[in-house]
């Protein structure tokens, strides 16, 4: 069975409660305070199946707030916090803050500083208890020595953070990686190794916990008499996910110092990462892809020991996100010194296969700006990971956008990347542009998934290689830029056979060319983990960077096929059930331009406006060369060569 395949059955099996993904028991969700009450919808069960909130003010300066389900709320009260900054004792905030932990996220109410205050943003971490990922725990101390606490991790335990609820006293973290000593999470301090054994241990030695216990000291930190204490269980490598896959690591590795710094390779692509250096100390640094970690440049961060706003600590940190693990970009000694021992834990990107296309693929036009005085949301439901760009009824360029990099590109030119300015990736379910728009400003949007489309961001290195990616299938169409030097875009698509076949076959997409011989991909195979590549500047040169963009089919979201004109109408089958709302069209054995079309603009029976992806001209709105098909699309007897002549070779990528 593929990997798809089974991704597919345990997707099914959730429904019954069988399987979980990643998705389903963690979230990084971004919100604007409203002074009032609003509710975070972001899937994660904390009313059934409990768990922790962490929220922290990114424009502001605020602490850290961490709300759990066990500790839950004081009577007339909202929810009772602890703040990894400092180390006060549990407190409620009165009718403020989080007033409820709900089946599909949490709610929020007031205007309280920590969490709610207009015009403040803020972002939120939501832990779901669950077996091999994280867990809750509440217990009352004793004062003995080695005294065991039960926890429901059921599988290898990374990392263990302790608080005192009833008394001011530091946050105690234990890690796998350093198992003899502990570290501080309201602190900058290195490890401390001497007296450890009265903190995680029976007084004598430490004790490393094990799948269903872990082992305090009679240390009032930790297990003082008559106190209480909230600890927070993080899994390691514990599979369980999906296809029995891991979504969570905790491990290490040692510093360079270098701006060319280690890579770490967690076995996927992390969405979330909490570092720490051990050696000497420095702060703890948080980064997740929602409010950006962009492969070469420097991340947005917040650190747990600290109340500053993100502005605080810009140009400071940064990691290189990659298919297996992330590589650390900078010199900065408090995520990379030379000989230090960095820990760290990771958490897995999204990787749940979408079952429509509404679920990765949005479209939406912008609103003059006179009626939203803080920009213009393009609304799509999902957070975005591809933004395709263009005021269709200007001669303007198409802009496409990637979170990975946080870069702009134009795919009718060879320029080089450009800064995104005014778009921004700051939401959940939108892209966000300030600045005046129009309502013909259309915004394409795609989400990354399995089996769907991926984005993958990598450096040169002149060799023919196999370059990894996240697809969970063979790609079947990929599209390469280079980011840093003007440069084509070159393509791959199963229905292009300039050459002997697909592998030896190319078009450039900023180009009107037919589809010619290339030794490009060189002729190995595109598999469900990674795509090949040549030595070629064009692709692969040494010391330049790129970005790939890679579709495939996925039954009922998309579809990646090439049809034979006939001069006649051509019913294209794409397998959907409700027609096409975009699709994209080359010609290959013959000069042709990249047409687009979608839903929002019309496919309809009558004339359908269709863009360039390799002209900056305005949009066509006077032809009828699309016309809908329930189970894809109709390439109508009046589209011209380019589209639909007498036994000429089309490639094609439609969604539903």
């Amino acid at each position: 069975m593929s990997k798809l395949a089974k991704a597919l059955t345990a997707a099914a099996g959730n429904a019954g409660g069988e399987s979980l993904y990643v998705e389903d028991v963690f979230s990084t969700y971004l919100y604007t305070g409203n002074s009032s009450t609003q509710t975070i919808t972001n899937g994660i069960d904390l009313d059934g199946e409990g768990g922790l909130v962490w929220i922290k003010g990114r424009s502001a300066s605020y602490s850290h707030y961490l709300f759990d389900t066990e500790r839950g709320f004081t009577a007339g009260d909202d929810g009772n916090f602890i703040s990894s900054n400092n180390i006060n004792a549990e407190s409620s905030t009165g009718n403020f803050g989080v007033s409820a932990f709900n089946s599909n996220g949490f709610s929020l109410h007031g205007s309280w500083n920590g969490a709610n205050n207009s015009p403040e943003t803020f972002a939120s971490w939501t832990f779901r208890k669950a077996e091999k990922f994280f867990d809750v725990v509440t217990y009352t101390g004793n004062g003995a020595n080695g005294r065991e606490i039960s926890h429901n991790l059921n599988g290898d335990v990374g990392m263990v953070i302790v608080k005192c609820t009833s008394d001011s006293d530091q946050w105690l973290v234990w890690h796998k990686s350093t198992p003899t000593g502990y570290l501080r999470l309201d602190g900058t301090g290195a490890l401390v190794t001497s007296f450890a054994q009265f903190k995680f241990g029976n007084g004598t030695t430490t004790v490393n916990p094990t799948s269903s216990v872990f082992t305090v000291a009679g240390d009032s930190d930790i297990n003082g008499s008559g106190r209480t204490y909230v600890a927070y269980l993080f899994a390691s490598d514990a599979g369980g996910f999906g296809d029995d896959e891991n979504i969570i690591k905790c491990g290490s590795y040692v510093g360079n110092g270098s701006t060319d710094g280690p890579t770490i390779d967690c076995g996927f692509e992390p969405q979330w990462l909490l570092i720490k250096n051990t050696t000497n100390g420095g702060n703890w640094v948080l980064m997740d892809a929602m409010r950006g970690m962009p492969v070469g440049d420097e991340a947005t961060v917040l650190l747990p020991n600290a109340s500053g706003a993100e502005s605080s600590y810009a140009n400071l940190w940064g990691v290189d996100l990659q298919a297996n693990g992330f590589k650390v970009n900078v010199s900065q000694i408090q995520i990379n010194e030379s000989g230090g021992t960095m820990v760290y834990i990771a958490i897995r990107r999204p990787m749940k296969t979408p079952e429509s296309g509404t679920e990765v693929f949005a479209i939406d036009t912008a609103v003059n700006y006179s009626t939203n005085p803080s920009g213009k949301s393009f609304d799509s439901g999902f957070p975005v990971d591809m933004f395709l760009n263009k005021e269709v009824d200007q001669s303007y360029n198409n802009a496409l956008y990637s979170r990975l990099t946080n870069k702009g590109l134009r795919t009718n030119t060879t320029d080089s990347e450009f800064n995104m300015g005014g778009t921004n990736w700051d939401s959940n379910i939108a892209v966000y542009q300030t600045g005046s728009t129009n309502t013909n400003n259309y915004g394409w949007m795609f989400k990354r998934a399995t089996g769907f489309f991926d984005v993958v961001a990598y450096s040169g290195t002149s060799t023919i290689r196999q370059q990894a990616h996240n697809l969970g299938v063979a790609p079947e169409f990929v599209i390469v830029k280079g980011r840093d030097f003007a440069s084509h875009w070159y393509t791959y698509h199963t229905g292009q056979t300039g050459g002997v076949d697909a592998l030896h076959s190319t078009m450039r997409l900023n180009l009107t060319e037919a589809s010619f011989d290339t030794q490009l991909w060189k002729n190995y195979d595109f598999n469900a983990s990674t795509f090949s590549l040549d030595g070629d500047n064009g692709v692969n040169g040494s010391a330049y960077d790129y970005i790939a963009y890679l579709f495939a089919t996925l039954a009922g979201v998309s579809k990646v096929g090439s049809y034979t004109g006939t001069g006649s109408n051509v019913d294209v089958d794409c397998g959907f059930s409700a027609g096409a709302r975009f699709i994209l069209i080359k010609r290959t054995d013959s000069s042709g331009d990249w047409y687009v079309w979608d839903s929002s603009r019309g496919i309809a029976a009558g004339n359908d406006p269709y863009l360039l992806l390799n002209s900056t001209a305005a949009e066509v709105t006077s032809t009828d060369y699309i016309d809908p098909l329930a189970s894809g699309f109709t390439v109508t007897s009046s589209a011209p060569a380019a589209l639909n002549a007498s036994g000429g070779n089309y490639i094609f990528l439609a969604i539903a």
